[in-house]
């Protein structure tokens, strides 16, 4: 087993030799092996656009000028630092983070219970499915999106998610509070909501 130094995702080693296998032969211009290390990945590189982006075109946007780097960029990807997967997804998250910048000249900007969103022993919120909590997110204030994803599902700090969209601490954290109010009015206010807790 290794430890991927990006996110702590343990790999087993015969799942790195496949990935490792699967990228040496695309680097190579295998178009079988490229198909297949998009097919293996397109969902979960999907749905971080998802979480990024406003909408479901936005987010087909976000991904496609993502694969592109990731493809071009192979040859960059050294599998001693870290999964490719976690590599992948931090070329995912940074083609978001710079189409937002593109649309705006300011950026506005999961686990709902570590958020501090919802009680734990909320039996709806476990009830709702990640298609719904990211409905939710899409909602959100561009800050407050940028912001709440990079700090509760990708791990950053304040101090580094104002370096990354050049904005205060301050306002990263009172985006964050922003974030977290919305989200817990929106899910406790909503249909389907009240039609599971009751």
């Amino acid at each position: 087993m290794q430890e991927d130094r990006f996110n702590n995702e343990t790999v087993s080693s015969s799942q790195l030799h496949n990935d490792i296998d699967l990228i040496e032969a695309c680097k190579r211009g295998c178009s079988k092996s490229q198909k297949s290390l998009y097919m293996k990945f397109k969902r979960k590189w999907y749905t971080i656009c998802l979480r990024y982006m406003s909408s479901s075109d936005d987010a087909m946007d976000a991904l496609q000028n993502a694969l592109i780097k990731v493809f071009s960029k192979l040859d960059a990807y050294d599998n001693d630092l870290g999964t490719f997967s976690a590599w992948s997804n931090r070329i995912v998250i940074n083609e978001c983070l710079m189409l937002q910048r593109k649309n705006m000249k300011h950026p506005q900007i999961y686990d709902l219970n570590a958020a501090g969103i919802m009680p734990t022993t909320s039996k709806a919120i476990a009830n709702l499915s990640l298609e719904e909590i990211n409905k939710v997110i899409q909602e959100l204030p561009t800050k407050a999106r940028l912001v709440f994803n990079l700090f509760e599902i990708e791990g950053y700090g304040h101090e580094e998610i104002a370096e990354m969209l050049n904005i205060s601490t301050g306002t990263s954290k009172s985006q964050l509070w922003n974030a977290k109010r919305i989200l817990k009015r929106k899910l406790t206010a909503s249909k389907e909501f009240a039609k599971m807790i009751s």
